[in-house]
Protein backbone atom coordinates (compact mmCIF):
# COMPACT_ATOMS: atom_id res chain seq x y z
CA UNK A 1 0.00 0.00 0.00
CA UNK A 2 1.29 3.44 -0.88
CA UNK A 3 2.26 5.74 1.95
CA UNK A 4 -0.67 7.77 3.23
CA UNK A 5 -0.85 11.38 2.14
CA UNK A 6 -0.60 14.01 4.85
CA UNK A 7 -1.86 17.53 5.12
CA UNK A 8 -1.45 20.39 7.55
CA UNK A 9 -4.45 21.35 9.64
CA UNK A 10 -4.57 25.12 9.50
CA UNK A 11 -8.22 25.40 10.50
CA UNK A 12 -9.01 26.03 14.13
CA UNK A 13 -12.26 24.21 14.97
CA UNK A 14 -14.60 25.57 17.58
CA UNK A 15 -15.48 22.10 18.90
CA UNK A 16 -13.48 18.92 18.33
CA UNK A 17 -13.62 15.30 19.42
CA UNK A 18 -10.38 13.34 19.61
CA UNK A 19 -10.81 9.56 19.50
CA UNK A 20 -7.77 7.44 20.33
CA UNK A 21 -6.84 4.80 22.91
CA UNK A 22 -3.52 6.58 23.53
CA UNK A 23 -4.00 9.35 26.15
CA UNK A 24 -0.62 10.93 25.35
CA UNK A 25 -1.48 11.09 21.68
CA UNK A 26 -4.89 12.64 22.45
CA UNK A 27 -3.26 15.28 24.61
CA UNK A 28 -0.68 16.15 21.94
CA UNK A 29 -3.40 16.62 19.34
CA UNK A 30 -5.53 18.83 21.59
CA UNK A 31 -2.49 20.95 22.46
CA UNK A 32 -1.43 21.41 18.84
CA UNK A 33 -1.55 25.06 17.66
CA UNK A 34 -4.57 24.37 15.43
CA UNK A 35 -6.72 23.36 18.40
CA UNK A 36 -5.38 25.10 21.50
CA UNK A 37 -8.44 27.38 21.70
CA UNK A 38 -10.97 24.75 20.68
CA UNK A 39 -13.55 23.21 23.00
CA UNK A 40 -12.47 19.57 22.96
CA UNK A 41 -13.75 16.21 24.14
CA UNK A 42 -11.95 12.88 24.28
CA UNK A 43 -13.01 9.33 23.41
CA UNK A 44 -11.02 6.18 24.11
CA UNK A 45 -12.36 4.23 21.13
CA UNK A 46 -14.79 4.15 18.24
CA UNK A 47 -17.84 3.13 20.26
CA UNK A 48 -17.08 5.79 22.87
CA UNK A 49 -16.78 8.39 20.10
CA UNK A 50 -20.22 7.47 18.71
CA UNK A 51 -21.75 7.73 22.19
CA UNK A 52 -20.09 11.10 22.76
CA UNK A 53 -21.41 12.50 19.48
CA UNK A 54 -24.96 11.74 20.58
CA UNK A 55 -24.76 14.73 22.92
CA UNK A 56 -21.61 16.62 21.87
CA UNK A 57 -22.11 18.54 18.64
CA UNK A 58 -18.71 19.23 17.11
CA UNK A 59 -17.12 20.60 13.96
CA UNK A 60 -14.38 18.00 13.61
CA UNK A 61 -13.56 14.49 14.76
CA UNK A 62 -9.90 13.43 14.86
CA UNK A 63 -10.13 9.65 14.48
CA UNK A 64 -7.17 7.41 15.19
CA UNK A 65 -6.72 4.69 12.58
CA UNK A 66 -5.60 2.36 15.38
CA UNK A 67 -8.85 2.10 17.36
CA UNK A 68 -8.99 -0.71 19.92
CA UNK A 69 -12.62 -1.75 19.35
CA UNK A 70 -14.04 -0.85 15.93
CA UNK A 71 -12.66 -0.37 12.45
CA UNK A 72 -11.80 3.31 11.93
CA UNK A 73 -13.26 3.33 8.42
CA UNK A 74 -16.53 1.91 9.67
CA UNK A 75 -16.74 4.52 12.45
CA UNK A 76 -15.95 7.31 9.98
CA UNK A 77 -18.78 6.24 7.67
CA UNK A 78 -21.20 6.15 10.60
CA UNK A 79 -20.22 9.66 11.65
CA UNK A 80 -20.45 11.07 8.13
CA UNK A 81 -23.91 9.61 7.63
CA UNK A 82 -25.33 10.65 11.00
CA UNK A 83 -23.60 14.03 11.24
CA UNK A 84 -22.97 15.26 7.67
CA UNK A 85 -21.75 18.67 8.91
CA UNK A 86 -19.04 17.11 11.05
CA UNK A 87 -15.66 16.72 9.39
CA UNK A 88 -13.75 13.50 9.98
CA UNK A 89 -9.95 13.61 9.95
CA UNK A 90 -7.94 10.40 10.19
CA UNK A 91 -4.92 10.53 12.47
CA UNK A 92 -2.37 7.88 13.35
CA UNK A 93 -1.01 7.35 16.86
CA UNK A 94 1.91 5.47 15.34
CA UNK A 95 3.14 8.75 13.91
CA UNK A 96 3.82 10.04 17.42
CA UNK A 97 7.56 9.97 16.84
CA UNK A 98 7.07 12.36 13.91
CA UNK A 99 4.77 14.57 15.97
CA UNK A 100 7.40 14.72 18.69
CA UNK A 101 9.86 16.14 16.17
CA UNK A 102 7.50 18.94 15.20
CA UNK A 103 8.77 22.30 16.37
CA UNK A 104 6.71 24.68 18.45
CA UNK A 105 4.37 26.74 16.30
CA UNK A 106 4.23 24.21 13.47
CA UNK A 107 0.85 22.57 12.98
CA UNK A 108 0.56 18.89 13.78
CA UNK A 109 0.47 16.71 10.73
CA UNK A 110 -2.32 14.22 10.41
CA UNK A 111 -3.52 11.91 7.71
CA UNK A 112 -5.99 13.43 5.32
CA UNK A 113 -9.46 12.00 4.93
CA UNK A 114 -9.54 13.18 1.31
CA UNK A 115 -11.44 10.88 -1.03
CA UNK A 116 -8.39 10.42 -3.26
CA UNK A 117 -5.92 9.15 -0.69
CA UNK A 118 -4.70 5.62 -1.46
CA UNK A 119 -5.69 4.38 2.00
CA UNK A 120 -9.33 5.32 1.50
CA UNK A 121 -9.32 3.93 -2.00
CA UNK A 122 -8.04 0.62 -0.62
CA UNK A 123 -10.73 0.73 2.07
CA UNK A 124 -13.46 1.37 -0.48
CA UNK A 125 -12.26 -1.62 -2.54
CA UNK A 126 -12.32 -3.90 0.51
CA UNK A 127 -15.39 -5.97 1.43
CA UNK A 128 -15.94 -3.91 4.59
CA UNK A 129 -15.57 -0.62 2.75
CA UNK A 130 -18.05 -1.65 0.09
CA UNK A 131 -20.59 -2.64 2.75
CA UNK A 132 -20.33 0.79 4.34
CA UNK A 133 -20.83 2.92 1.24
CA UNK A 134 -24.60 3.03 1.76
CA UNK A 135 -25.28 1.04 -1.36
CA UNK A 136 -28.77 0.49 -2.67
CA UNK A 137 -28.75 -3.30 -2.24
CA UNK A 138 -28.79 -3.58 1.56
CA UNK A 139 -30.74 -6.67 2.64
CA UNK A 140 -33.76 -6.22 4.85
CA UNK A 141 -33.80 -7.59 8.38
CA UNK A 142 -35.75 -10.71 9.38
CA UNK A 143 -39.48 -9.91 9.80
CA UNK A 144 -39.01 -6.31 8.62
CA UNK A 145 -40.31 -4.61 5.48
CA UNK A 146 -39.46 -1.42 3.62
CA UNK A 147 -36.89 -0.27 1.10
CA UNK A 148 -36.71 3.45 1.89
CA UNK A 149 -33.25 4.96 2.32
CA UNK A 150 -33.97 5.51 6.02
CA UNK A 151 -34.70 1.82 6.55
CA UNK A 152 -31.83 0.62 4.38
CA UNK A 153 -29.54 2.52 6.71
CA UNK A 154 -31.09 0.75 9.73
CA UNK A 155 -30.62 -2.61 8.01
CA UNK A 156 -26.95 -1.91 7.31
CA UNK A 157 -26.17 -0.73 10.81
CA UNK A 158 -28.03 -3.67 12.41
CA UNK A 159 -26.19 -6.18 10.21
CA UNK A 160 -22.90 -4.50 11.03
CA UNK A 161 -23.33 -4.75 14.79
CA UNK A 162 -25.13 -8.12 14.90
CA UNK A 163 -22.01 -10.36 14.88
CA UNK A 164 -20.48 -8.48 17.82
CA UNK A 165 -21.36 -8.59 21.51
CA UNK A 166 -21.61 -4.79 21.58
CA UNK A 167 -24.45 -3.31 23.64
CA UNK A 168 -27.03 -1.63 21.37
CA UNK A 169 -29.43 1.19 22.28
CA UNK A 170 -32.39 1.35 19.88
CA UNK A 171 -34.36 4.58 19.97
CA UNK A 172 -37.46 5.69 18.12
CA UNK A 173 -41.08 6.65 18.54
CA UNK A 174 -43.73 4.24 19.78
CA UNK A 175 -44.77 1.76 17.11
CA UNK A 176 -41.71 2.05 14.86
CA UNK A 177 -40.62 -1.56 15.34
CA UNK A 178 -37.76 -1.29 17.84
CA UNK A 179 -38.33 -4.78 19.20
CA UNK A 180 -38.31 -6.22 15.68
CA UNK A 181 -34.90 -4.64 15.12
CA UNK A 182 -33.66 -6.15 18.39
CA UNK A 183 -34.97 -9.58 17.41
CA UNK A 184 -33.32 -9.28 14.00
CA UNK A 185 -29.96 -8.40 15.55
CA UNK A 186 -30.29 -11.47 17.77
CA UNK A 187 -31.22 -13.75 14.86
CA UNK A 188 -28.26 -12.53 12.82
CA UNK A 189 -25.82 -12.98 15.71
CA UNK A 190 -23.84 -16.04 16.83
CA UNK A 191 -26.31 -16.20 19.74
CA UNK A 192 -29.28 -16.95 17.48
CA UNK A 193 -29.76 -20.48 18.84
CA UNK A 194 -29.90 -19.24 22.43
CA UNK A 195 -32.72 -17.40 24.26
CA UNK A 196 -34.03 -13.96 23.36
CA UNK A 197 -35.46 -12.75 26.67
CA UNK A 198 -37.67 -9.63 26.75
CA UNK A 199 -38.01 -7.46 29.84
CA UNK A 200 -40.52 -4.62 29.65
CA UNK A 201 -39.16 -2.16 32.20
CA UNK A 202 -42.44 -0.23 32.24
CA UNK A 203 -44.51 -3.28 33.20
CA UNK A 204 -42.63 -4.45 36.31
CA UNK A 205 -43.43 -2.84 39.70
CA UNK A 206 -40.39 -1.14 41.20
CA UNK A 207 -40.47 -3.34 44.31
CA UNK A 208 -40.22 -6.50 42.19
CA UNK A 209 -37.68 -5.33 39.65
CA UNK A 210 -34.54 -6.71 41.29
CA UNK A 211 -36.03 -10.16 41.84
CA UNK A 212 -37.42 -10.27 38.29
CA UNK A 213 -34.12 -9.28 36.73
CA UNK A 214 -31.64 -11.11 38.94
CA UNK A 215 -33.77 -13.78 40.62
CA UNK A 216 -34.13 -14.71 44.28
CA UNK A 217 -33.36 -17.58 46.64
CA UNK A 218 -35.88 -19.43 48.82
CA UNK A 219 -36.81 -17.41 51.88
CA UNK A 220 -35.50 -14.13 50.49
CA UNK A 221 -38.86 -12.52 51.27
CA UNK A 222 -42.36 -13.51 52.35
CA UNK A 223 -43.83 -15.84 49.75
CA UNK A 224 -40.47 -16.92 48.29
CA UNK A 225 -41.11 -20.63 48.87
CA UNK A 226 -38.56 -21.70 46.28
CA UNK A 227 -35.60 -20.20 44.47
CA UNK A 228 -36.11 -18.64 41.07
CA UNK A 229 -33.76 -17.60 38.29
CA UNK A 230 -33.99 -14.02 37.07
CA UNK A 231 -34.44 -12.93 33.46
CA UNK A 232 -30.72 -12.26 33.14
CA UNK A 233 -29.87 -15.84 34.05
CA UNK A 234 -32.59 -17.21 31.76
CA UNK A 235 -30.94 -15.35 28.86
CA UNK A 236 -27.62 -17.19 29.41
CA UNK A 237 -25.77 -17.48 26.11
CA UNK A 238 -28.34 -15.35 24.33
CA UNK A 239 -29.71 -11.81 24.29
CA UNK A 240 -31.43 -9.81 27.02
CA UNK A 241 -33.73 -7.18 25.52
CA UNK A 242 -34.59 -4.38 27.96
CA UNK A 243 -37.55 -2.57 26.44
CA UNK A 244 -38.57 0.89 27.70
CA UNK A 245 -35.21 1.23 29.46
CA UNK A 246 -36.04 4.84 30.30
CA UNK A 247 -38.60 3.52 32.83
CA UNK A 248 -35.93 1.67 34.81
CA UNK A 249 -36.06 2.82 38.48
CA UNK A 250 -33.03 4.81 39.64
CA UNK A 251 -32.07 2.30 42.32
CA UNK A 252 -32.00 -0.46 39.69
CA UNK A 253 -29.92 1.60 37.28
CA UNK A 254 -26.86 1.29 39.53
CA UNK A 255 -27.35 -2.48 39.81
CA UNK A 256 -27.78 -2.87 36.05
CA UNK A 257 -24.63 -0.83 35.48
CA UNK A 258 -22.67 -3.11 37.81
CA UNK A 259 -23.94 -6.18 35.97
CA UNK A 260 -22.96 -4.70 32.61
CA UNK A 261 -19.47 -3.96 33.90
CA UNK A 262 -18.64 -7.31 35.49
CA UNK A 263 -21.13 -9.79 34.00
CA UNK A 264 -22.04 -11.14 37.43
CA UNK A 265 -25.44 -11.87 38.96
CA UNK A 266 -26.31 -12.17 42.64
CA UNK A 267 -29.78 -13.41 43.42
CA UNK A 268 -31.82 -11.59 46.02
CA UNK A 269 -31.28 -13.19 49.43
CA UNK A 270 -28.19 -15.13 48.37
CA UNK A 271 -24.47 -14.54 48.80
CA UNK A 272 -23.59 -16.63 45.75
CA UNK A 273 -22.36 -14.83 42.65
CA UNK A 274 -22.89 -16.28 39.17
CA UNK A 275 -21.14 -15.25 35.99
CA UNK A 276 -23.39 -15.04 32.94
CA UNK A 277 -22.73 -14.59 29.25
CA UNK A 278 -25.47 -12.31 27.95
CA UNK A 279 -25.64 -9.70 25.22
CA UNK A 280 -27.77 -6.68 26.15
CA UNK A 281 -29.94 -4.69 23.73
CA UNK A 282 -32.09 -1.82 25.02
CA UNK A 283 -34.86 0.26 23.52
CA UNK A 284 -36.68 3.45 24.44
CA UNK A 285 -38.98 6.08 22.97
CA UNK A 286 -37.65 8.64 25.47
CA UNK A 287 -34.91 11.21 25.11
CA UNK A 288 -32.50 9.77 27.66
CA UNK A 289 -30.24 12.83 27.47
CA UNK A 290 -33.11 14.97 28.77
CA UNK A 291 -33.67 12.42 31.55
CA UNK A 292 -29.99 12.69 32.44
CA UNK A 293 -30.37 16.46 32.78
CA UNK A 294 -33.38 16.01 35.06
CA UNK A 295 -31.49 13.41 37.16
CA UNK A 296 -33.90 10.65 36.19
CA UNK A 297 -31.32 8.58 34.34
CA UNK A 298 -27.69 7.90 35.18
CA UNK A 299 -25.19 9.35 32.75
CA UNK A 300 -22.68 6.52 33.29
CA UNK A 301 -25.36 3.94 32.51
CA UNK A 302 -26.32 5.82 29.34
CA UNK A 303 -22.74 5.69 28.07
CA UNK A 304 -22.61 1.97 28.80
CA UNK A 305 -25.88 1.29 27.00
CA UNK A 306 -25.34 3.60 24.02
CA UNK A 307 -22.13 2.00 22.79
CA UNK A 308 -23.88 1.49 19.46
CA UNK A 309 -26.94 3.79 19.18
CA UNK A 310 -29.44 2.92 16.45
CA UNK A 311 -32.40 5.16 15.57
CA UNK A 312 -35.50 3.66 13.94
CA UNK A 313 -37.18 6.36 11.81
CA UNK A 314 -40.87 7.26 12.19
CA UNK A 315 -43.26 6.18 9.44
CA UNK A 316 -43.76 9.77 8.24
CA UNK A 317 -40.06 9.82 7.24
CA UNK A 318 -40.42 6.65 5.18
CA UNK A 319 -43.72 7.25 3.38
CA UNK A 320 -42.54 5.19 0.40
CA UNK A 321 -42.74 2.10 2.63
CA UNK A 322 -46.44 2.54 3.41
CA UNK A 323 -47.61 0.73 0.27
CA UNK A 324 -45.60 -2.45 0.88
CA UNK A 325 -46.54 -2.46 4.58
CA UNK A 326 -50.25 -2.08 3.84
CA UNK A 327 -50.20 -4.85 1.23
CA UNK A 328 -48.38 -7.14 3.64
CA UNK A 329 -50.83 -6.52 6.49
CA UNK A 330 -53.80 -6.99 4.15
CA UNK A 331 -52.47 -10.25 2.69
CA UNK A 332 -51.81 -11.51 6.21
CA UNK A 333 -55.40 -10.72 7.28
CA UNK A 334 -56.83 -12.49 4.25
CA UNK A 335 -54.85 -15.65 5.02
CA UNK A 336 -55.72 -15.58 8.73
CA UNK A 337 -59.45 -15.16 7.95
CA UNK A 338 -59.50 -17.63 5.02
CA UNK A 339 -60.88 -15.12 2.52
CA UNK A 340 -59.85 -14.47 -1.09
CA UNK A 341 -57.09 -11.87 -1.58
CA UNK A 342 -58.15 -8.22 -1.39
CA UNK A 343 -56.61 -5.17 -3.02
CA UNK A 344 -56.07 -1.55 -1.98
CA UNK A 345 -57.33 1.13 -4.35
CA UNK A 346 -54.95 3.83 -5.53
CA UNK A 347 -57.00 6.48 -3.75
CA UNK A 348 -56.78 4.52 -0.49
CA UNK A 349 -53.00 4.35 -0.77
CA UNK A 350 -52.92 8.05 -1.57
CA UNK A 351 -54.72 9.10 1.58
CA UNK A 352 -52.73 6.64 3.70
CA UNK A 353 -49.47 8.10 2.47
CA UNK A 354 -50.63 11.60 3.42
CA UNK A 355 -51.66 10.67 6.97
CA UNK A 356 -49.55 11.69 9.97
CA UNK A 357 -49.23 8.24 11.62
CA UNK A 358 -48.24 9.36 15.09
CA UNK A 359 -48.58 5.71 16.12
CA UNK A 360 -46.29 4.73 13.24
CA UNK A 361 -46.32 1.17 11.82
CA UNK A 362 -48.46 -0.18 14.65
CA UNK A 363 -51.14 2.45 13.97
CA UNK A 364 -51.00 1.68 10.26
CA UNK A 365 -51.46 -2.04 10.93
CA UNK A 366 -54.52 -1.36 13.09
CA UNK A 367 -55.97 0.95 10.44
CA UNK A 368 -55.64 -1.77 7.80
CA UNK A 369 -57.32 -4.28 10.11
CA UNK A 370 -60.29 -1.93 10.70
CA UNK A 371 -60.61 -1.29 6.98
CA UNK A 372 -60.46 -5.03 6.32
CA UNK A 373 -63.42 -5.56 8.66
CA UNK A 374 -65.39 -2.68 7.16
CA UNK A 375 -64.80 -3.92 3.61
CA UNK A 376 -67.02 -6.94 4.29
CA UNK A 377 -67.38 -9.21 1.27
CA UNK A 378 -65.90 -6.75 -1.23
CA UNK A 379 -62.53 -7.53 -2.77
CA UNK A 380 -61.12 -4.01 -2.47
CA UNK A 381 -60.30 -1.56 0.33
CA UNK A 382 -61.04 2.03 -0.66
CA UNK A 383 -60.46 5.31 1.14
CA UNK A 384 -63.94 5.24 2.72
CA UNK A 385 -62.99 2.05 4.58
CA UNK A 386 -60.20 3.94 6.33
CA UNK A 387 -62.41 6.39 8.18
CA UNK A 388 -60.78 6.57 11.62
CA UNK A 389 -63.97 6.75 13.71
CA UNK A 390 -63.79 10.40 14.75
CA UNK A 391 -60.02 10.45 15.20
CA UNK A 392 -57.93 13.48 14.38
CA UNK A 393 -57.63 12.85 10.63
CA UNK A 394 -60.59 11.98 8.43
CA UNK A 395 -59.62 10.14 5.23
CA UNK A 396 -61.87 10.73 2.27
CA UNK A 397 -62.08 9.36 -1.28
CA UNK A 398 -60.57 11.84 -3.76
Amino acid sequence: MAAAATTTLSRSSTRILVASADPTFRKRLMQSPAYTEALSEEAVGGAHALAKLAHFSCDSVLLDRNLPDLDAGEVADLIRHRYPRTEVEFVDSRMECRLREEKAGVHSRVESADENTPDLEDLRRSDLGCSLLLDESAETLPAMLGSSSAMRYVYRMARMVAPRDTTVLITGETGTGKELVAQAIHKLSPRANHPFVVVNCAAIPEALFESELFGYSRGAFTGAVQSRLGRVHVAQGGTLFLDEIGELPLNMQAKLLRFLQNGEVQRLGSSEVYRVDVRVICATNMNLLEHIQSKQFRQDLYYRLAIFPLVVPPLRERAEDISVLCKHFLAQLCVENSVPPKQLTASALGVLQRAGWEGNVRELQHAVERAFILSGDTNTLSAEHFQLFGERTQLREI
